[in-house]
């Protein structure tokens, strides 16, 4: 028998794919599925990205990049972060990505070790947790509560740092809970963290623009003082409908940037020239699809709020940012995973249980609703009949 590193043994990994693929082999089975479990845009490429990748390819552009990605990418993510958040960043301190979990990879090896520990939000993105285990590093969760508005708490935050404790990851607006932590609450994080000199930060900001009701989200750039050991990650998958390109980016410190860079080097060599093409396309070109594809979602968001709140068992706070709720189904009387799996086995819904989003996700279900009005209400509709029998 071959014998692996012991840490694979560690690694977890994260369930929407496993319900996704059981979701695929009923519906190729016969079965009628309707799949709110996955969390990608039901929306296409919008087509002037489209055009920019095929004309890079039919330009010639299909050779290796630098690893930091093309300076022309990277400037256009710099312009873009100025447009957001109002501040400069430079593009030497911008990494083009794979996707949006290579930044978390990287930054949880440089700091993730046996006898460390890193802070992560609970419920939250599964990897954040995963990947800490996979380093030896000891995972402490930080609790995302329902009574908080999915909200973390600075105060509660902070008091879990530990002398061991050597990276802090946040997460807004958030996977799984749709929580927008309000700007006050972060900046009373930010000035606690004075205290705290030698935790670096991990600020997961891929839905940034996806919030209602007037909220902003809130970028950790906004605050200099922790410019210095802060790490943001975002990417182009859910703002442009892009989860396939595999397309991401994150800023840098100047004393983490060249590490990861040589891991890039390492690990993926560089990001494929024709989607750098289109992610300038992106952040430069129209942005009119991506208002109907967030008018959409907030249309979409009111049904699933009302419609869950009318269940049997179920009530579901109103989700503030990205594109998911998280309906509590403790009334239910049912574990939530098994709930999950059998609403998706005999009544043809994918919904991923809470837990597996971390321990505080029990008696939770998260549904996506990037899918059309027409699919969440049947598939309301047909949640409503099974807790009803």
């Amino acid at each position: 028998m071959l014998h692996t590193v012991s840490a694979f043994d560690r690694m977890g990994e994260e369930n929407a794919f496993a319900v996704l693929a059981r979701a695929t082999a009923l519906a190729q089975a016969g079965r009628d599925i309707i799949n709110l479990g996955i969390g990608q845009p039901d929306f296409r490429t919008p087509g002037h990205i489209v055009e920019a990748a095929i004309k890079a390819l039919r330009d010639g552009h299909h050779g290796y990049t630098p690893a930091t990605g093309l300076l022309a990418c990277r400037e256009a993510v710099a312009r873009r972060t100025l447009a957001m958040t109002g501040v400069e960043v430079s593009p030497e301190s911008i990494m083009i990505m794979p996707g949006g979990k290579p930044t978390m990879y990287a930054t949880i090896i440089m700091f993730g070790e046996p006898g460390a520990e890193i802070l992560y939000p609970d419920p939250g993105f599964p990897i954040y947790r995963s990947m800490i285990e996979f380093t030896g590093a000891t995972p402490v969760p930080v609790p995302v509560r329902e009574e908080n508005g999915f909200a973390f708490s600075a105060e509660e935050t902070l008091s879990l740092i530990t002398p061991r404790t050597r990276l802090l990851i946040l997460n807004s607006p958030a996977n799984p809970t749709g929580g927008v932590t309000p700007r006050d609450e972060i900046a009373k994080l930010v000035k606690g963290l004075e205290r705290f000199p030698d935790v670096a930060i991990l600020s997961d900001e891929i839905y940034d623009v996806m919030t209602y009701d007037g909220e902003k989200a809130t970028s950790l750039l906004a605050f200099p003082e922790i410019r210095d050991r802060l790490v943001v990650l975002n990417g182009w998958s859910k703002t442009w409908a892009m989860t396939g390109w595999r397309m991401g980016w994150s800023i840098w410190p100047d004393g983490l940037y060249d590490k990861v860079r040589k891991l890039a080097v390492n690990c993926w060599s560089c990001v494929n020239a024709p989607s750098q093409y289109a992610g300038i396309a992106a952040i430069d070109g129209p942005q009119d699809a991506v208002e109907t594809m967030l008018d959409a979602f907030d249309r979409r968001r009111r049904i699933v709020v009302e419609g869950l709140n009318r269940l049997p068992g179920v009530s579901c706070a109103t989700p503030k940012g990205a594109f998911y709720a998280f309906p509590n189904v403790g009334k239910t009387g049912r574990p939530a995973k098994k709930l999950a799996s059998t609403l998706l086995e005999k009544a043809g819904v994918a919904l991923i249980g809470g837990p597996d989003f971390g321990v505080l996700g029990e008696g939770y279900l998260r549904l996506s609703y990037a899918n059309s009005e027409e699919n969440i209400l049947r598939a309301i509709d047909r949640i409503g009949k099974f807790l009803e029998t």
